[in-house]
This record gives C-alpha cells, structure tokens and sequence, in this order.
C-alpha cells in the first residue's frame, strides 16, 4: 500500500491580523517623523473629531489635539522660567513603553534651555563607587527650568533588580532612602512628578517586532531588551513593589495606559498641564529693528571649494 502525503502551507493563526498591526505600528511611526516637519498648524477637520472615526479622521484629530496641547506647554515654559519653577518629571515603563515618544512631543517645540532631558547611561566604574543619587543630582533643575528623565534613579527598583545589577542590600536601602530624597526635593521647592507607562504583554511583544522589522529602530533593541521581553513576569512583579513602596503623597506615581501612543502622549501632556497652576505670561510686543547699512560694506564671496554640493 503507497501512502502519499501531501505537503500545504499554511498561515499561523493572527499571523496575518499581527503583520497588519506590524505595518500600521510602523505607520504611525512615519508619522511621528513627520510630526517633526510640520509647520502648518491648520489641520482640516475639528478639533474633537472621534478618534475611531477612519485614520485620516483619527490622525486629523491627533495632530489639533497635539499642536493644541503643544502651544499650552510653551505658556508653561514661559510661567517656569519667569517665576523661577524647578520641575522634574520622571518617566518609566518597560522598554517600548512609548517613553521617549512623549518626551519628544513634550520638548519638540520648547527651548531646550528651558526644558531639558536627562538620560543617563549605565553607571561607570567610579559611579558604582558612588552614593547611588549621587549621579543624578547633577542634573537637577535650577529655578525657571524643566528636567524631564527618560529613567531616572528607579533604575535601581527595576532593570537593577531584575538583571541582578545590585545586592539585595543595596535594593532595601533604595527603598528605604528614596521616599526620603524625594520629600527632600519636594521641601527644597522642586515640583515633582512621576509617570509610569504601562503596556501589555502583547503590545511590548508586538512592538518588538515591529522594531525587528523597521531597518530604522532596529538600534533600539538591545541584549537587554530582548532579555526583558523573557523576563516579563519578573519585572511586573518588580513594578508592582516599586509603585508600592514609593507612591507618597509628596511625589505619587501616575499610570498612564500606554497601548495606544497616540492618545498616551495626548492624556500624559494633558495631565502634565494639570499638575502646575502656570498662567499666560504677558510678553512686549516684539518689533523687528531696521538693518543698519554702510556704504563701505562689501560682502566676500564664498570660494566656489567651500560650498557644499546642491544634490537636490
């Protein structure tokens, strides 16, 4: 008796719904670059179009909403840098979270004098030397300034603890010290807040692969990273005693739902506003001075060596 088998091929279950989700990730991640380019702050459409109403209506939406919300962060710079503000704003969230997306939307069209990110590597050999708040001090604000941390000194109650990176010793007096440290800012008149960004497994997952498979991102995976996506049930345990153990009245956590970027960098702004009682600082009008001109100024030509090449 011949048996003759046939070989088919087949399509994974979602394999085809997860491929979609991939390219409209990297959709919107287009998106974000082009965020950056626009100028033309008059988007057709209202302002509070439904979200879920099509994806030029949802993108219509996004971009009012944003540049909306932008103009309010720039009264807010202005209050911060006349009335002499401190503000620290601390962001965390497990690795794609949509951190440092917020941060760009947040700082794209401030003064970076103004409003500045700190975003610290790995500690070296002398800072491990150091008491551990020690390295982050520096990069305190000073009055009419904004620090926003892209991580912060939570690194010890997360990615250290998880990797093994500090003894058990050195995470219970973290614990221990860090309400403290923060009601000491708090006390020395700097405002303080804190964000954590929160995604489901399946998001993180599928934002990783969308990194595997957009050329452009591939840089953001790192060994740790992919370490972290394994390791996900250590580290949600280890979130959860962080929130835990540091959410104070002085300085309390917020949870911003994160699986969508778009509306988490709409709701996290929006929140931001709210925590700061800035108001519009009346400014002079500006006017434009006449350029002087004298009779004796000759401009040089640029030698024709030193000009770069007009390719476009």
């Amino acid at each position: 008796m011949t048996t003759t088998t046939t070989t088919t091929t087949t399509t994974l279950p979602g394999q085809d719904d997860l491929m979609q989700r991939i390219a409209r990730d990297l959709m919107d991640s287009y998106d974000e670059e082009i965020e950056l380019e626009i100028e033309d702050r008059i988007i057709d459409g209202e302002a509070g179009a439904s979200p879920v109403v099509g994806d030029k209506a949802a993108r219509q939406a996004y971009f009012t909403e944003l540049f909306r919300l932008q103009g309010e962060l720039v009264k807010l710079q202005d209050w911060v840098q006349h009335s002499k503000q401190k503000v620290v704003i601390l962001f965390e969230g497990r690795d794609a979270a949509g951190k440092g997306g917020v941060i760009k939307r947040i700082t794209q069209r401030l003064n970076p004098r103004v409003a500045r990110v700190a975003a610290l590597p790995a500690p070296n050999d002398r800072e491990r030397t150091q008491w551990y708040f020690q390295r982050y001090i520096s990069h305190l604000p000073a009055a009419g300034e904004m620090v926003l941390f892209d991580r912060s000194w939570y690194n010890r109650a997360g990615v250290e603890r998880v990797m093994g990176f500090c003894t058990d010793e050195e995470y219970d007096e973290f614990f221990r010290t860090v309400p403290e440290f923060e009601k000491m800012l708090v006390r020395s008149g700097i405002k303080l807040i804190k964000y954590w960004f929160s995604i489901t497994d399946d998001e993180q997952h599928m934002r990783f692969l969308g990194r595997i498979h957009d050329p452009l991102k591939q840089w953001k995976l790192s060994p740790m990273d992919l370490e972290s996506r394994r390791r996900w049930e250590e580290y949600t345990k280890a979130k959860e005693i962080m929130l835990d153990r540091t959410h104070i009245a002085e300085a309390p956590w917020w949870v911003v739902q994160a699986d969508d970027k778009k509306k988490a960098r709409l709701n996290c702004i929006a929140h931001l506003l709210d925590q700061l009682p800035y108001h519009e600082v009346p400014h002079a009008p500006i006017a434009l001075p006449a350029r002087e001109r004298h009779a004796d100024y000759l401009r040089r030509p640029v030698p024709d060596t030193m000009v770069v090449p007009e390719r476009y």
